[in-house]
C-alpha cells in the first residue's frame, strides 16, 4: 500500500451499498476507480458513462452523493460516512 501524507486519513464511504475504505485525499470519481466501477450513470439512450475530463466540465461524472442528485465525482473528496449511488442502482443520479 502506498505511503499518504500525513493529515490523510483512511475512512469509511458507502458506494452503491456496499462499504469501500477511502481516503480524504481521494476524489470521488477515483474511489469509483478503486472500487471497480467505472460507471457512474447512463445516458438517456442507456449507454454506460464515466469522467472524461477530470475537471467537471463534461458532468459525464454526475452521481448522487448523501442523498444529493448531480454532484460531480471528480469535484468532489471523500468524507467519512459519504453515501455514493450511481446510475447503476436504480437510485442513480
Amino acid at each position: 500500500m502506498r505511503e499518504h501524507a500525513p493529515d490523510t486519513k483512511i475512512i469509511a464511504i458507502w458506494i452503491n451499498g456496499s462499504p469501500f475504505e477511502a481516503t480524504t485525499e481521494m476524489s470521488v470519481a477515483a474511489a469509483l476507480m478503486r472500487y471497480d466501477n467505472m460507471q457512474t450513470r447512463q445516458s438517456i439512450s442507456g449507454q454506460p458513462r464515466f469522467a472524461v475530463c477530470g475537471m467537471g466540465v463534461c458532468q459525464e461524472c454526475r452521481v448522487r452523493i448523501n442523498g444529493q442528485p448531480h454532484k460531480l465525482a471528480c469535484q468532489e473528496y471523500c468524507r467519512s460516512g459519504m453515501v455514493i449511488n450511481t446510475g447503476t442502482t436504480g437510485l442513480g443520479v
